[in-house]
């Protein structure tokens, strides 16, 4: 088995295909590149990565979550973040999720020609549980637990790739990235909220009784801004609606949130929220914090007001994290957000 890395989770759709190869017109059926390449370059430097299609349809929330890192021990309020703590709270563990081929002779991998098999861990040792890919994956993402591939299918499917692009070779050219464009991999996704709350998170922390404060708080898309709201009088904890991107292209450098803010009866705190983690260690799954950030607003109700924070991405960083926070009653609003690094070699 050769182990990957989900390289990207890229919203470039594709018609569904028949089993014949031909093209479904069922919307239904459109589909999402998701890229696995090889971790160990082959000997003359170049990567081995293979095109996986998924279903958008019915699960779109479960391939928005491979195009994040893993969640941060105070965020992991999602189902699948619930779902692998609970895993843990019982011993079990997922250790390894293995993308399966229905047959060794299928044209390329799809979400009818594999699933995948998760591996987990137990105090007998480890049982595998047959799930969907998109499952399989997904989980794998929140828990930082490997993803591989049969050796066969990459030999037969996989193509070399030189450099960093690993999209190009499965994209028409105009869709490729252009010559001389900048090579910055991991960029913000849906800033100004045009499509809804795509690639957001709304996630809150856990109480002393083991329940997400998150289920407090309700979040939404309102125009061209973002909403994070108390869903209860007196809600417990709090909440934050965030992105969270890899900080491969942004480490050595200092990354700047800002946006817009407009508070309604808001009673505790919020504000902008920006967190910058490390890798985990192989004895937890979540990871590090090792910087953050915040620009609190006022509370009570104000209207629309430029915030600003930043803050350092060493070396070892892996995930940076932005958006807003709120803890107690009332609401806030995010508008006009922006993420910008300083530029190559430059520290604030």
């Amino acid at each position: 088995m050769t182990t990957v890395r989900i390289v990207h989770a890229l919203r470039h759709n594709r018609p569904g295909r028949a089993p014949d190869g031909s093209d479904v017109p069922d919307w239904r059926l459109v589909q999402r590149l998701i890229v696995l390449a090889d971790t160990v370059p082959t000997k003359d430097g170049r990567h081995r990565a293979v095109p996986l299609w998924l279903r958008v349809w019915g699960y779109k929330e479960l391939l928005g979550r491979l195009g994040r890192p893993a969640a941060d021990a105070e965020v992991a309020s999602g189902v699948l973040e619930t779902a692998a703590r609970l895993l843990r709270a019982a011993g079990t563990a997922v250790n390894v999720v293995d993308i399966e081929p229905a047959s060794d002779d299928v044209p390329e991998l799809r979400w009818d020609t594999v699933t995948a098999r998760v591996g987990l861990a137990t105090a007998t040792g480890t049982r595998p549980v047959t799930v969907s890919a998109e499952y399989g994956l997904a989980l794998a993402a929140v828990a930082g637990a490997p993803v591989r591939v049969p050796d066969e299918v990459m030999g037969r499917l996989a193509v070399p790739v030189e450099g960093e692009d690993m999209l190009a070779p499965f994209l028409p050219p105009a869709d490729a990235q252009p010559p001389g464009r900048p090579a910055r991999r991991f960029e913000p996704r849906n800033m100004a909220f045009t499509d809804g709350l795509d690639y957001w998170e709304l996630a809150g922390s856990i109480s002393d009784d083991g329940q997400p404060a998150g289920q407090d708080y309700s979040c939404a898309a309102a125009g061209p801004s973002a909403v994070l709201a108390a869903a209860v009088p007196e809600p417990a904890g709090s909440a934050v609606l965030v992105q969270a991107i890899f900080a491969d292209d942004y480490r050595g450098r200092t990354v700047t949130f800002r946006g817009q803010l407009r508070t309604t009866d808001m009673a505790g705190h919020g504000g902008l929220h920006l967190a910058v983690s490390g890798a985990a260690s192989e004895s937890m799954v979540t990871r590090p914090l090792l910087d953050q950030g915040s620009s609190p607003a006022t509370p009570g109700s104000s209207d629309w007001t430029w915030h600003e924070i930043t803050v350092p991405v060493p070396g070892e960083a892996t995930a940076i994290r932005f958006g807003i926070s709120l803890t107690g009653g009332g609401r806030i609003e995010l508008r006009g957000a922006e993420l910008t690094p300083a530029p190559p070699g430059t520290r604030e």
